[in-house]
């Protein structure tokens, strides 16, 4: 494929893709250069799902978020001003959901919510910016950001919005041909008939009980139940007193600084986080787990440090608390894993292509 002459998309080395993280409340789009390994002019928006539009049926999002990800595959590829529009060479695309191999979207539960059918975003996109795309799973891609530099494998974890696991084994990503595989936030952890709700729509799942979203609501659920325990908490006495409107970086900020009502209420969901990783650990031995996902990075350390003290607690088959300590560690404090890693990814394939042209 010819690159268009004027592209600002292509850099220097002719090899730029245009890479996009759509995650369940932020849509990041970058550039990205495989040859260098360089991501820049990253931008980051709403996602157009369910976060912003909670009320509107599942096909609606499902069509509102394609149509954001070709507006912006087509704004990074505008020409300056005064040329006509160029198409860039390459999309690739991480997405927060199960994905197939051939780039259909199973599911996104954090995204448009539960139910829907299948979308083909591949394809569509493919037909829609007549541009090579790649699309896989967001954790699929940041698995490939670490996986490149790990000597060992490893089990990435993401604790955001929702929560998701790939294992990176042998120089890939452990996945069936539809895309199952990594989906530990819908593991059912608790059975009762009044769990909390996944956005999927299932009862008790990990996701719905340790996420950001689930320590959130488990926050508001202990301050309705201990009114004068969270009175006395500190994002009540910062300003927050009405738990309603208690937010994520509240929470973050009271347990790096010690709270004990909220750091309780973490604690809590660290029972079932730690009982999914010391599954892992003795189903397939991976002795090192790496923390990301915006709500735990931003606790950051401490999160770390909680969820060892709980690993320990439970106990991981033959390995002491120190051995424990040292498999649990946190990724790179930024938020470019997604689109790192699918760009590393669409650039090996494309390498592979012109490989094969060539011979």
């Amino acid at each position: 494929m010819a690159i268009p002459p004027g592209d600002p998309t292509v850099t220097e080395t002719g090899e730029a893709v245009t890479v996009m993280d759509v995650g369940g409340t932020t849509l990041r789009v970058g550039t990205f250069d495989p040859r260098s390994g360089r991501l820049s002019d990253v931008r980051r928006m709403p996602v157009d799902g369910m976060a912003r539009h909670p009320d509107a049926p599942v096909p609606v999002l499902q069509r509102q978020v394609v149509d954001q990800i070709v507006r912006e595959a087509e704004r990074r590829a505008e020409a300056r001003p005064g040329t006509a529009p160029a198409a860039p060479p390459a999309l690739a695309v991480a997405f927060a959901g199960p994905v197939a191999r051939d780039g259909t979207v199973l599911g996104a539960p954090t995204v448009w919510g539960a139910g829907g059918k299948p979308v083909p975003l591949r394809e569509d996109l493919s037909a829609r910016l007549s541009v090579p795309v790649l699309v896989v799973n967001d954790l699929t891609a940041a698995a490939w950001r670490y996986g490149t530099e790990s000597p060992v494998p490893f089990c990435l974890l993401t604790i955001s919005s929702g929560i998701g696991n790939k294992v990176f084994r042998d120089g890939d990503v452990l996945l069936d041909i539809e895309g199952y595989g990594g989906e530990l936030g819908h593991w059912t952890c608790d059975r009762s008939p009044d769990a909390p709700l996944c956005d999927c729509g299932g009862r008790g799942h990990l996701g719905a009980i340790a996420s950001g979203r689930g320590v959130l609501a488990a926050v508001r659920r202990a301050a309705a139940s201990d009114p004068t325990g969270y009175a006395r908490s500190a994002p009540a006495r910062a300003g927050a007193a009405d738990p309603r409107f208690l937010g994520n970086p509240e929470i973050a900020r009271a347990v790096r600084d010690g709270d004990p009502f909220t750091t309780a209420v973490l604690r809590s969901t660290l029972v079932h986080l730690a009982a999914a990783v010391g599954g892992v650990f003795a189903s397939i031995g991976i002795r090192r787990y790496v923390l990301m996902g915006g709500f735990a990075l931003a606790i950051g350390e401490r999160y770390r440090v909680l969820l060892v003290e709980e690993l320990v607690r439970q106990g991981c088959f033959g390995l002491t608390a120190a051995q424990v300590d040292a498999m649990v560690v946190l990724g790179e404090d930024d938020d470019d894993h997604g689109l790192i890693g699918v760009g590393r990814i669409m650039g090996s394939r494309l390498a592979a292509h012109r490989e094969k042209v060539t011979l």
